[in-house]
């Protein structure tokens, strides 16, 4: 523990009053707390690894201007103390906030009655995460003074799965709901509830563990400012990085596997910016995905369809591009988009820093450059690499909330016909994310023409072997790899170059408000 942390217990916004919550592991996911600790079982267990949405609940923390910001989460992998000087609503918040009933009637909140008159609900065991979306996204829009297109409803219920209702009248429900009577949150009461939360020094939170070995204590260190976590990742290296768990909850819940430790880095003001900086885009490494990736898109608006199938909205909510790209997996989504790019990475161990370029990272498949006591601060990117034409591409088998069987980030620029610079970088075709530097050498210089194209797709042969997995095989791999290089080349070419929607397959479906 650091001189300036704070043993203490977790405390929370809930049910309109402070919880205080001690006793419990450090990994106690919210899902369990809920269900076995409290009772209230309205937020149903599912998947277990937050991907079928039935566990969706609503977090609300102050932002940087002191307003109130929601985003659902799966509470499936929230561990407990991540909740400390936040609000939580569930489901069973939302009588309470619903208009009068009729003739002592129970009320229901008005995305709770569309989905009834809208048919929205067959089982019902998803229904609960469902509205707690809606719900969102009604609170959202009704503060915006804007309602969500047919589209916006479907991007948001991207992680809530329903296996029997069909989603035409959960959507129905999703824009029915503006049209009742309102019920909106009193946003003052729970901003002034979550400024008594904020605390003035950093959280320890600390529990006993049974252990095969016997009893341990646990702890949970949640600092407040970079100085403080760079201190206390020198103390101590060996504890985990813990950012949205959205990989590290799934170790927990489906590995079993002994974290230990935890530093938790969410509470870290500076690490959740996003800003321009000096000629780049300075990417705090705790800022949530959905703010980073929104900000890319800002400046490369080609890249909103990896945006938007980039897992789920709540998994965006909860995980961070930093997480991501340090985790290093070679099928994550940010590291092809990124290369493309030419980011580096900031490198924190104690008061020094250093910057890397995201390829230098990797060495080897799951093992990375960072030396013991360091840690991902930043992700930067020049904004002078928004000035190529930027492309990525998710090839996966569901269109939504997917792992890639190969991802891949291209940026070229051309002078006239001729290419000028080029960044290939897959994910999936090898043990890391890395540039395709045979191809990417076949194309500069030349004339960006079909035959150029062709060389290109042979020089990947000598890029990368991929492996055969559950995912997909290495010939198709390999073949898809070299089909992206030929949409990227109709998309760019320089005489008549195709519109992005015109070379995806998934434009000729019917749109969600046809569905």
């Amino acid at each position: 523990m650091t001189a300036h942390a704070s043993p203490s217990s977790i405390r929370f916004y809930f049910r309109g009053q402070t919880v205080d919550v001690s006793g419990v592991q450090t990994t106690r996911t919210l899902l369990d707390w809920l269900r076995e600790n409290r009772r209230q079982t309205g937020t149903k267990e599912g998947c277990n690894e937050g991907d079928c949405g039935a566990c969706t609940v609503v977090l609300g923390e102050l932002d940087a201007q002191g307003e109130l910001q929601l985003r659902s989460v799966n509470a499936c992998i929230q561990f407990l103390p991540t909740l400390d000087g936040k609000a939580l609503f569930t489901v069973e918040d939302l009588a309470a906030l619903a208009p009068p009933g009729k003739n002592g009637t129970p009320a229901l909140h008005p995305a709770q009655q569309a989905m009834v008159e809208c048919h929205g609900s067959q089982c019902g065991f998803c229904t609960p995460g469902i509205v707690m979306t809606l719900w969102g996204s009604y609170e959202q829009h009704l503060h915006d003074g804007t309602r969500p297109t047919r589209q916006q409803l479907a991007d948001d219920l991207s992680g809530n799965l329903c296996r029997c209702t069909g989603y035409r009248p959960i959507l129905d429900a999703g824009q029915r709901m503006f049209d009742l009577p309102e019920a909106r949150l009193d946003r003052h009461a729970v901003i002034e509830a979550l400024q008594s939360l904020q605390r003035s020094r950093a959280l320890d939170y600390t529990a006993e563990s049974l252990m095969p070995q016997g009893a341990r204590t646990d702890h949970f260190h949640a600092p407040r400012t970079l100085g403080e976590l760079a201190e206390l990742r020198m103390a101590q290296p060996k504890a985990r990085l813990l950012a949205g768990s959205t990989d590290i909850g799934l170790w927990v819940n489906k590995q079993l596997r002994d974290v230990g430790d935890l530093i938790y880095v969410g509470n870290v003001a500076e690490m959740q910016r996003v800003e321009e900086r000096d000629g780049a885009l300075w990417i705090g490494a705790g800022a949530p995905l959905e703010d980073a990736w929104r900000a890319l898109v800002q400046r490369a608006p080609s890249l909103m369809d990896v945006w938007l199938r980039f897992a789920s909205l709540p998994i965006r909510h909860a995980g961070t591009m930093g997480g991501n790209v340090a985790n290093g997996s070679p099928i994550g989504d940010s590291a092809p988009i990124l290369m493309a790019l030419d980011a580096s990475v900031e490198l924190r161990r104690g008061s020094a820093v250093r910057t890397l370029a995201l390829p230098d990272l990797y060495l080897d498949y799951m093992k990375n450059a960072l030396q013991e006591g360091e840690f991902v601060q930043a992700i930067t990117v020049p904004l002078a690499a928004f000035e190529r034409q930027v492309r990525g591409y998710k090839i996966s088998k569901r269109f939504d909330c997917d792992i890639s069987a190969i991802s891949a980030g291209m940026a070229i620029e051309l002078a006239g016909d001729t290419v000028r610079s080029v960044r290939l970088a897959y994910g999936g075709m090898a043990g890391i994310v890395k540039r395709a530097a045979q191809a990417e050498a076949a194309l500069l210089g030349r004339a960006w023409t079909q035959e150029a194209v062709h060389a290109a797709q042979q020089a990947l042969t000598q890029d990368y072997a991929p492996m055969t997995d559950l995912r997909a095989s290495s010939g198709y791999r390999l073949q898809v790899a070299q089909n992206l290089l030929q949409r990227l080349w109709l998309e760019t070419r320089a005489v008549a170059p195709l519109a992005s929607h015109a070379t995806n397959v998934f434009s000729v479906l019917p749109h969600a408000a046809a569905v």
